[in-house]
Parts: C-alpha cells; structure tokens; sequence
C-alpha cells in the first residue's frame, strides 16, 4: 500500500506540447506514426558513414530551422539548441498563453540534454586543425554549452524564473520535467517550460556507441533494428530529437480556460549505485524510482492502466526493467500494458524522458495505448504484455513513464486524466 502525501501542494498540469523526432516535426505526425507503428529510423544522410560499423540512425527530416529562428542567430546555436527552440514555440503556442499577461518572474524554463552541442565540436575541432586556432568561431563555446538551450528560451520570451539544464544521461528530459514540476507544486513558479533535446547522430557519437558495442547493427534493416523486449535485440538506435512541454498551476490555468492534456502526478528518483553502464541486479534502482513515483501521487500499483518504458531493446536493459515492472507492480503486472515507444523513434538520449511523456500524455488523451514495434517473440524474463503488434484501445486514467541513464540514473513519472 502506497500512503498519499501529507503536505498539500498546488497541482501541476500540461497545456502545451511541441515535439520533434525522427516520426516527424508536429505532435500529430509523431502520434500517427507512433500508434501505427511506423518506423523513423533509416540510413544516416547527414555525414559520410563508409567504414562504420553502424550507419543507421533516427534523423529529424525536413527541419528548417529558419522557420523558428532568425537566420543571423542560426550560427550561434548548435542544432540541439535549434530543436529546442522550436519545440518550446509549438509548445508555447499550443498551450495559448498569453505573454503579456504573465508575471515573467514566475515562468522558468528547464531543459534536459545529455552530451551538449557534439556537431558543433567536431566541426570546430576540424576548423581548428585544418586552419588555424585563429579561425575557430567565436561563437563556438556558447554554441556548445547544454544550458544555452533554456537559457536561449529564456531569452527568446523573457521569462525570469529558473533557468537551467538538467544532464543525467537518457534520464534528461524526464527529470526536467520532474524538477520543474517541483517549482510549481511548491509555489516557486506559476509556469515552466520543460522538456529535453538531443542532437547526437554525429560521427563521433555514433562511433563511440558502436565501440562500447551499445548500438543495433542491423544495416541492411535499419526500420526493424529497434527492438524492444524482443529476444534477437542487439542494442539500441541512435537518434536526435527535442520535446518540450508547458507545466502550469492548475487554478491559473483553469482560471483562463487553458486546454489541459494531464495532469503530473508522480515524480520519483533513484540511483542504482552499481555500475557506470549497466542497470543494477533485477533492476532494483527502477524499482525504487517506480515505488517512490507511486508514492509521490499517492497511487496504489493497480491504479497505474500502461507503462510507456524506457525499453531501449539492450539485451540486459530490457528485461531488467521487466523485471523491475514485476516487482513493483505485483499482481497487477499481468493486467497492465507495457511498450516501448523507441521501437519507431528510436532512442533520442537526453530527449528521450520528454518525447515519450508526450506519447504518455497522448495515451492517456487518446485513450489509445502504442504498440511495441518489431517485437516479435519475447526475451528472457520479459514476461509482460508489451502491446505487440497493434494499439489498443482502453480505459486510463494515470501512465507512468520510466527513463533511465548510464551512470545509474533513474526517474518515472506518472500522468493522470484530469
């Protein structure tokens, strides 16, 4: 039994989403492929892969980044800043606040990412050796940094509130959304724009995961390489992405008849303290996340109808989480509907929390539950209903999301209908 919170908070909601991914540049798009199990991965065209391993990955297509930003800006912005400029203006947009009514001292923005500005470094370091230390820009290091994406947010809109970067691996997004989330419960901030951003398909990024031997190198079948929870996964699937959310007190928004998608009930966080890559034996740091994530929304195991998983179809990964869903979840585990989003999208390192809290949110909005793409027969231990190949159509009223990070990280949280 899971004890409700003692001290009474100011509820927290979403009323606004943008998001860019390999499935596409809107929110519809993305949900359309998604729940159709339409894959966004394919043979990388942005650099010259001739003597990879790997030469695959989830590429965001059709981005003109002129469309968000002025084109004299362009150059002080890494692509992952560019992405997340975007995504917090549909978000921005979608939520319809009014900007000249908001106190700006009381709106934050928090953005996760995972690596920084990667395709900056590299063409910079080639510029510095190719022709000279005199010749790099002098717009490299801010280019470069992770918290220049909310701080470039802040500045676009003048909001005043926190203002900073969460870095924790593949657990980025979520726990800005978590942190964020916090502000608001806790009357720091009215609003927070959160969310994370990743722009890592560069050559160094995709060659150093193929050392570590992480990556899927099914070449020759790039759209099926994601594979989550499927007994022949072999590593997951590099991509770029961004997804950014608006968070509001619920009365403020209520008050000016905002459109609200969820609710954020549950936040929870833990650390495995194991191992710099490898999750903990029977996942019990995910474990600990999803009880204390629970706890937060004071919400029993039977009331949580899907989990939206990290599930980024690593052979020991995978069925470590399931395991862990097992625990958790007790009996219930057999009656709740488990997938993993990144067998279309990809895994989109820092973004990943944000884009599948979108997929969350849109479950719960939908009342449609996405499949698990190119699963096939399960692996060891993974023993769940991981919702193959179709989505379902069913009643929920609270998801959790999980996302965990090298280094042992871990966060869930939990989206409730209002």
């Amino acid at each position: 039994m899971f004890t409700r919170k003692s001290i009474e908070q100011r509820r927290v909601v979403v009323t606004g989403m943008g998001v860019l991914s390999p499935l596409g540049l809107d929110i519809k798009s993305n949900w359309d492929k998604v729940i159709n199990a339409e894959s966004g991965i394919g043979p990388i065209e942005s650099f010259n892969t001739e003597g990879f391993d790997v030469t695959f990955a989830g590429e965001v297509k059709g981005f003109d980044p002129e469309t968000y930003i002025h084109k004299k800006e362009l150059k002080k912005m890494d692509r992952f800043i560019q992405l997340c400029l975007a995504s917090a203006e549909m978000a921005i947009k979608d939520s319809g606040l009014d900007l000249e009514k908001l106190n700006m001292q009381r709106v934050g923005t928090l953005i996760g990412n995972g690596i920084g500005g990667l395709q900056s470094m590299e063409s910079q370091y080639r510029v510095l050796f190719d022709r000279g230390v005199s010749r790099l820009s002098p717009f490299f290091i801010p280019s470069v940094i992770a918290n220049l994406a909310p701080g470039h947010i802040s500045i676009k809109y003048g909001f005043q509130g926190p203002n900073y970067t969460i870095t924790s691996a593949c657990a980025s997004g979520a726990h800005a959304i978590g942190e964020a989330t916090k502000y608001i419960r806790d009357g720091h901030c009215d609003i927070m724009i959160a969310g994370g951003t990743e722009a890592g398909v560069t050559p160094i990024a995709i060659g150093g995961f193929a050392a570590m031997k992480a990556l899927s190198t099914r070449n020759d079948q790039p759209k099926s390489a994601s594979r989550p929870f499927d007994q022949s996964r072999d590593g997951f699937v590099l991509s770029e992405g961004s997804a950014v959310l608006v968070l509001e007190d619920f009365e403020i928004a209520k008050k000016r008849g905002a459109r609200i998608y969820a609710e954020v009930t549950g936040y929870g966080l833990s650390s495995d303290a194991y191992h710099m890559t490898n999750p903990a034996p029977e996942g019990r740091g995910a474990a600990l996340s999803m009880k204390l994530c629970l706890n937060d929304a004071g919400l029993n195991p039977e009331d949580i109808q899907y989990v939206n998983a990290h599930g980024t179809s690593t052979p020991v990964g995978d069925q470590l989480e399931s395991m862990a869903i097992e625990s958790v979840f007790g009996t219930h585990a057999k009656n709740i509907w488990v997938s993993s989003t990144k067998g279309v999208s990809g895994h989109t390192l820092g973004a990943a929390g944000a884009l599948e809290s979108v997929f969350a949110i849109m479950s719960l909005v939908t009342q449609i539950a996405p499949p698990t793409a190119n699963l096939e027969t399960p692996g060891e231990n993974c023993r769940l209903d991981y919702i193959p190949g179709a989505a379902r159509s069913g009643v929920m009223n609270a998801v959790l999301n999980n996302s965990f990070g090298f280094g042992g990280t871990n966060c869930s949280l939990i989206f409730s209908k209002i």
